[in-house]
């Protein structure tokens, strides 16, 4: 859905799919569904998610059966969703949603195909963007070594979208996504990393090599072709502030490649009775990681049972990397991060964060009984509407 100049849509990672076949088959089943639910009249919008596999078999020929699936279903892609590689439903995930990561030479070129696809499908004068992960996960990483090894890989990256744009005339973006407990977990990591590594005289010399072109020109194209992809619910997970998140990243000059629209979980007072509720939720697909706060210290943990099983501490808030319904302000004795997510859409309203805001709720599939009841359509239209008329209602004028 366009709002004004903002494409409003939905990352199809909710749905299991890592094959042509099954991608093709949710545009049908679900995400048609969802149009007539959330926009009958006018062109929708898709967070398309692509896996390694689906994106090989696009590229060796079947792009037009997917181009064909689009336009019969009034469907237009603005985004691809990069992140998870391989399967992401009805097997244990956790930490291999990471893998490979930017150390290893299988995330570009996974990268660079979703971006020659991606270039394929956007409609005219629209802009793209790909969401990846954050570098690494954290434990698996060596410092400093690593970091210069992942930020190599991008600067590279940069070399290769500014190829494509050169190739097609389409504009693309690569989103890193901050997540907890990976190499970039909070915006002042992020503002570093970028800062150090991304956008130094080194890597400005780097992308000017790779590119040919001048020092201003490499300068411009860094910033041209890499951001970061800004997640509410890891940021809220991360007891960040919306509005001092935006100023950041607006003075270091960090554009917003798009904004996932998630909530995670809040749980003010960790007593007794919270830690038995969240055993529903320490399933075995998906991390979840914790950070937990006590005054001005946080603590963090990789997953939701490691917290659980840690020394209870009296008076510790958690927030928790659970993505639930983002319209929901509470789920049974928990509330959601819900309040940032909404800080963070008037920022919006105020002034454009990005032009593509995509609602990301993946986990459907693991909430607890009770939070799944409706089909699954009904329940992101839902979504969609909320964020919507969250928007709509902080552009509206003050009343005198």
């Amino acid at each position: 859905m366009r709002i004004g100049d903002t494409h409003l849509t939905y990352c199809t990672n909710v749905h299991p799919g890592e094959h042509l076949p099954e991608v093709l088959g949710n545009l049908g089943r679900y995400v048609a569904e969802v149009k007539a639910l959330a926009s009958p009249r006018a062109p929708f919008a898709v967070g398309l998610w692509l896996a390694h596999d689906a994106a090989v078999a696009l590229e060796n020929g079947a792009l037009a059966e997917l181009q064909g699936a689009l336009r019969e279903h009034d469907l237009y892609v603005p985004t691809l969703n990069g992140f998870p590689f391989g399967a992401f439903h009805g097997t244990r995930v956790k930490e291999r949603v990471y893998e490979p990561d930017w150390r290893d030479p299988r995330r570009r070129e996974h990268s660079v195909r979703l971006a020659r696809i991606l270039a394929q499908l956007l409609p005219e004068g629209v802009r793209g963007s790909i969401s990846t992960l954050p570098g690494g996960y954290k434990p698996a990483l060596r410092g400093l070594v690593d970091e210069e090894r992942i930020a190599g890989a991008l600067l590279a990256h940069v070399g290769d979208l500014h190829a494509v744009e050169r190739d097609t005339g389409k504009h693309i973006m690569l989103g890193l996504e901050p997540e907890p407990c990976c190499m970039l977990e909070t915006i002042e990591e992020t503002v570093a990393f970028f800062s150090t590594h991304l956008q130094d005289e080194r890597a400005v010399a780097s992308v000017a090599q790779i590119t040919g072109t001048t020092r201003s020109q490499a300068e411009r194209l860094i910033r041209r072709h890499l951001g970061i992809c800004l997640d509410a619910c890891h940021a809220a997970v991360e007891f960040e502030s919306a509005r001092e998140l935006v100023a950041a990243l607006r003075r270091a000059e960090i554009p917003i490649a798009k904004v996932q629209l998630s909530t995670g979980l809040r749980v003010p007072n960790v007593d007794a009775a919270a830690r038995a509720a969240l055993a529903d939720y320490a399933e075995d697909v998906y991390l979840h990681q914790v950070v937990a706060k006590r005054g001005d210290t946080l603590t963090r943990f990789t997953d939701l049972p490691d917290a659980l099983a840690a020394q209870p501490v009296p008076g510790e808030e958690w927030r928790i990397h659970f993505h639930v319904p983002v319209f929901a302000e509470r789920l049974g004795v928990f509330e959601s991060t819900q309040p940032f997510l909404v800080e963070l859409l008037r920022e919006h309203a105020r002034e454009p964060l990005s032009d593509h805001l995509e609602v990301e709720t993946y986990t459907w599939g693991v909430l607890p009984e009770a939070l799944r009841a409706g089909s699954l359509p009904q329940a992101i239209a839902r979504e969609l509407r909320f964020c919507m008329d969250t928007l709509q209602g902080a552009s509206q004028p003050s009343a005198p």
